[in-house]
């Protein structure tokens, strides 16, 4: 199973060109959770404290606007969600729902925590990686600000992550 967990990170921007010996390390740290359809990984206003890289399964992104559900995003396996929260302090700005039986890998602080005292290096890497990937996220979220700002159809839900 660990080897497998390896592979899915070895594949994913977030982890790109860490070793393998820190993916290992943070795979032995890391919580597996299983999540059943319609459960919530978190809720919009929850404290943040992980990141979550799904293994198996889909799940939304939904925020709260006018008492009303907003679907934000949609993620499959190889995906991962809730990476602000081991950036920053903030609650969760949005909630992610299981929509079907799932499997993720989670990470929190403490992993981090470990994984800077093994290797300063490849700790760096990971939240420059991080970064990156809030990065991207950021650009997209101010691509579609502009877009509605220009009276422009927003695109289907999907669009952001």
């Amino acid at each position: 199973m660990e080897a497998g967990r390896i592979d899915l990170l070895q594949r994913m921007p977030v982890f790109g060109a860490l070793d393998e010996q820190a993916l290992h390390f943070l795979v032995e740290c890391a919580r597996h959770r299983e999540v059943a359809a319609g459960t919530w990984f978190f809720r919009e206003g929850d404290e943040a404290r992980s990141m979550f890289v799904l293994e198996r399964g889909a799940a939304i992104v939904t925020r709260q606007w006018c008492g009303r559900e907003i679907e934000l995003n949609r993620f499959g396996p190889g995906d991962c969600f809730g990476e602000m929260a081991l950036m920053d302090l903030h609650p969760r700005s949005a909630g992610v729902r299981a929509l079907a039986d799932c499997s993720a890998i989670e990470f929190g602080p403490d992993e981090m925590m470990r994984l800077h005292d093994a290797d300063l290096e490849q700790f760096a890497l990971l939240q420059m990686n991080l970064g990156r990937e809030l990065a991207r996220r950021l650009r997209a979220t101010d691509e579609l600000l502009f877009r509605a700002a220009m009276g422009e159809l927003p695109p289907a839900p999907g669009g952001v992550g």
